[in-house]
């Protein structure tokens, strides 16, 4: 409230008026006269705020993608589909019962039968409940059966929520040892991942799922694959 207040006096009291360091009181006292006199300027200074927050989120993000790219693209604790010496990477961050990233699966999937250079790197975010979570940790621990990507679609492609019965019968229906599979669920491995996912995620100001990295874009939410393709054109140029 006090940035609320001041931002007020700087939008509309001359700088001699600012000129002495104010008291808390005097801040209230003065942006209120201000607000009684011109009271649509508690918008502008509302707007001039989110836009101050909007580049300053901008420039956290795009240091962090700095920073983080590496590791974003070459993860080894990452699973990923596709070409993995493809020339375009791309991440997608998603949640196994999120409607909008079974809607962007298939575009992910047509995508990489389309474009033989192109590997995506999946990060498991499961932020939709406990059925969400255990989705992810199913999905990462059949990696050490060879049958990541099996059960990654198979999720996406379930009907209904991701649940802990729904998700063994999958594990059953493609040759999995859901035994083994239940103790690899709680590896080091599996948590790291996870963990690791949430950081990245809030870092880069993702709120939800899905959300992709396509070269310097940050794209939250499901697009059609002639957009995806348009990213990875825009990326490619830009090399």
């Amino acid at each position: 409230m006090r940035k609320l207040l001041a931002t007020v006096l700087v939008t509309l009291l001359p700088f001699g008026a600012m000129a002495q360091p104010l008291s808390d009181e005097d801040i209230k006292a003065l942006a209120l006269e201000a607000i009684r006199e011109n009271p649509q300027i508690i918008m502008e200074a509302i707007a001039l705020l989110e836009e101050q927050r909007s580049e300053a989120q901008a420039v956290a993000q795009a240091d962090t993608l700095l920073r983080q790219r590496a590791f974003l693209e070459a993860d080894p604790n990452a699973p990923f589909v596709g070409n993995p010496d493809a020339g375009t990477v791309i991440v997608e961050f998603f949640d196994y019962n999120c409607p909008y990233c079974k809607r962007a699966a298939a575009d992910v999937k047509a995508l990489i039968a389309a474009d033989d250079d192109v590997r995506v790197v999946y990060r498991e975010w499961p932020i939709l409940g406990e059925g969400s979570v255990l989705a992810s940790r199913a999905a990462l621990a059949a990696r050490n059966q060879g049958k990541y990507e099996e059960m990654h679609w198979g999720l996406m492609e379930m009907r209904g929520r991701a649940e802990e019965a729904s998700i063994l019968a999958l594990a059953r229906s493609i040759g999995l040892d859901v035994e083994q599979l239940r103790v690899d669920m709680q590896s080091d491995e599996v948590n790291s991942h996870i963990a690791a996912s949430d950081q990245l995620a809030q870092n880069l100001g993702f709120t939800g799922t899905p959300a992709f990295v396509i070269g310097d874009a940050l794209v939250p939410g499901a697009i059609p694959l002639a957009e995806l393709q348009q990213y990875i054109a825009e990326a490619r140029a830009a090399e």
